[in-house]
């Protein structure tokens, strides 16, 4: 059983008195809070969180999707994205 003085870090390493200081004397002098910030989840894919559109597809353009998906090394969903931006004319 560890010492209840005994503090460790997420990935189990021992904290040092002298690490203890340390982190002290940074939190004393104050942090930047903006790059602190972490973004949680997938990123933004335009100004705001996308949606979810269920579409059904024939086997045979889910193959073409695949396909292209693969020569290009991306994603279905990018090809999918990058198509309908082109269909429609948009950004």
């Amino acid at each position: 059983m560890d010492d209840p003085t005994t503090h460790r870090t997420a990935s189990g390493r021992v904290l040092t008195d002298a690490d203890i200081e340390a982190l002290a004397d940074e939190a004393e002098r104050g942090y930047d809070l903006n790059a602190l910030r972490r973004r949680r989840g997938r990123p933004l894919l335009g100004s705001a969180p996308a949606e979810v559109v269920p579409v059904r597809i024939d086997s045979e353009l889910k193959a073409a999707i695949d396909a292209r998906a693969t020569a290009d090394e991306t994603t279905t969903s990018e090809v999918i994205r990058e198509a309908l931006r082109r269909y429609l004319d948009v950004a």
